[in-house]
């Protein structure tokens, strides 16, 4: 075997890495002398995690290496309007002020089992198999993919070379992470994955905030900053409002090399049209924040309501940071570009002036690569790789107790604790070599990640929908439920299949679908117009189904929805708050708010 390397880290970055991946080692090393062999702890971690780990471990759970690559490159293409989706905080309060007293009164491991225990089994079943083909599908495709990237820019030339065949940084870097996520993953359950996100968390915002801080040193500053880029793409509104409203409906004509027209989309500015952002957006963070098996397992570890909400409320003081940490770095390395003070940039700029997709899609490891001193480059990196590690992580764990606790205890419901455990270890290795599986796939899928972010828009509708009315609405029932998931599920999947040929430009889909064609019209309506329109139906068939059929039997749901809670209910949750939590959220809604004001200048 020989390999070779040529890369921009040098002995210092390494030793950086090096330490920071010793401290995982240790941490999960820790975690492992401290579990016990029960199901609580595997996948709950005993339901004994403090807030600030709960709201550590969401925040890490959700700032995967899709986030940093993608928001950083969107930030140099689109400026900042893809903030909406990182100033959804808000919903985590929604977590936080709505949801956990229903869970925690529920005491379930799974938002499956909830929804089983609000209206029936069958419902459990189909949130489960959707769930985790969502996580295959989305989660660890879009991270493995980002990833990539990174290892990509900042190991161009690094390669292996086994019996003639040559693998390349792509592949090494990928293979490396994910086994080792997975191996702490699958050893040390839910509390593994935990603790080494509170050690992620802080390596990855303090990397971020070294590349912001020299990146705006280099420009000459914040004023710079406007300069370079221009009001638009510092304005949340302005790149995705028309200047009027016929505009919003224009269609937008893209063009091949030659200049014929391959697609008529009917969207203003690129995939985010103001009304999408507007009603679509809150929808689909709402799903994400509240009902997500792979966010809210961490506030189910929680012991009581007071320390799931106060985790839930950390965490969204920790979403604040994204649009100054991700999405404003892609901002300076296209202002550093168009200035020419990084003349290796200049490539992300076109003859026009503007970004040029292809290369903005690396604008942070760029960053990384030809800004940061060596030894805070490694820190950085390791940031980076903390990134990936903590969301494939969180696909890894939420994954298996879903499996384990919705699927495989409801085939063996007098398996033991200890074989629980053995399946929820043997479900993370089958995952892990899931995630391997799709490195040679998405190696080459550069329109991936865009693709990816609708796919949330068609699958989260429904549950959306389900788990909101759930607790709203006392008199909605198991057959509304179940048929609102299956009609908006069966819709999704149809949009999902007709969009892949073309996004993954298949033989016979380069040119599209013929134009006027009912399956052309279906690929161009805006996925964030269809999300709106899955929502809408789920909802009338949830509500009609329950009205044509029975009343539900209120006893069963009690303490499941507002209007069947108890007495006693609302004084332990009443008991679980004090005026600082009120405080803080407040604090945190002041935050969203003056960042729109702010940026909508």
């Amino acid at each position: 075997m020989a390999s070779t390397s040529a890369s921009t880290l040098t002995g210092i970055d390494w030793l950086a890495i090096a330490i920071y991946f010793s401290i995982l080692i240790g941490v999960a090393s820790w975690v492992v002398r401290k579990s016990k062999d029960t199901a609580t702890d595997y996948f709950l971690a005993g339901r004994n995690l403090g807030w600030w780990i709960i709201g550590a471990s969401i925040f890490a759970s959700n700032i995967g290496s899709e986030h940093i690559v993608g928001l950083a490159g969107s930030g140099a293409t689109d400026g900042v309007a893809l903030a909406h989706y990182e100033l959804h905080a808000w919903c985590l309060l929604v977590l936080a002020w709505v949801f956990v007293p229903f869970y925690s009164r529920a005491l379930v491991f799974t938002m499956p089992e909830f929804l089983e225990r609000r209206f029936s089994a069958p419902s459990r079943y189909v949130l489960s198999i959707v769930s985790l083909i969502t996580f295959i599908v989305s989660k660890i495709a879009v991270g493995i993919f980002a990833g990539g990237v990174v290892f990509a820019t900042l190991l161009p030339e690094m390669h292996i070379s086994i019996g003639g065949a040559s693998i390349n940084a792509f592949w090494i870097g990928s293979v490396a992470v994910i086994i080792l996520t997975g191996l702490y993953t699958m050893v040390g359950g839910m509390r593994a994955v935990v603790y080494n996100d509170a050690v992620q968390v802080t390596v990855l915002i303090g990397g971020s905030a070294l590349l912001t801080f020299y990146g705006l040193h280099r420009l000459g500053g914040w004023s710079e900053l406007r300069h370079y880029c221009g009001s638009e793409m510092l304005n949340l509104w302005r790149p995705i409002t028309p200047a009027g409203v016929q505009s919003t409906w224009s269609p937008v004509l893209e063009t091949n090399a030659s200049g014929a027209v391959v697609r008529q989309a009917w969207y203003f500015n690129g995939n985010y049209p103001w009304p999408g952002m507007l009603i679509c957006a809150p929808i689909i963070g709402l799903w994400y924040w509240c009902t997500d098996q792979y966010i809210v397992q961490r506030a189910l570890g929680a012991p009581d309501q007071r320390t799931a909400r106060r985790g839930s409320i950390f965490a969204a003081f920790l979403k604040l940071f994204p649009v100054y940490l991700f999405i404003i770095p892609g901002l300076i390395c296209f202002a550093l570009a168009k200035s020419g003070k990084i003349p290796e940039l200049s490539g992300m700029v076109g003859a026009d002036g503007k970004p040029v997709p292809a290369e903005a899609q690396a604008a942070f490891p760029l960053m990384v690569k030809f800004l940061l001193p060596p030894g805070l480059r490694g820190i950085v990196v390791a940031g980076l790789l903390s990134a990936l590690m903590g969301s494939l992580a969180g696909v890894f764990n939420a994954s298996s107790t879903l499996f384990t606790v919705d699927l495989y205890q409801k085939v063996r419901p007098l398996a033991s604790q200890h074989e629980l455990v053995r399946m929820g270890r043997i479900a993370t290795a089958v995952m892990v070599l899931i995630a391997l599986a799709w490195i040679p796939v998405i190696q080459g899928a550069h329109g991936l990640y865009g693709y990816l972010q609708a796919v949330q828009g068609y699958l989260a509708p429904p549950i959306f929908v389900v788990f909101f009315f759930g607790v709203f609405w006392k008199r909605l029932n198991a057959q509304g439920c179940l048929w609102a998931m299956v009609v908006g599920f069966v819709i999704g999947v149809f949009r999902m299949l007709v969009d892949t040929p073309v996004t993954m430009k298949l033989a016979g889909f380069e040119q599209g679908y013929p134009q006027g064609s009912f399956l052309w019209i279906v690929n161009n309506i805006n996925f964030q117009y269809f999300s709106v329109l899955i929502t809408v139906i789920s909802a009338i068939v949830m509500v009609a189904i329950s009205y044509m059929t029975a009343v539900p039997d209120y006893p069963r749901i009690r303490g499941l929805t507002f209007a069947t809670a108890s007495d006693a209910d609302r004084a332990l949750t009443r008991s679980s708050w004090e005026k600082r939590d009120v405080f803080f959220s407040a604090f945190i809604l002041a935050c969203i708010l003056g960042a729109y004001i702010y940026f909508s200048g």
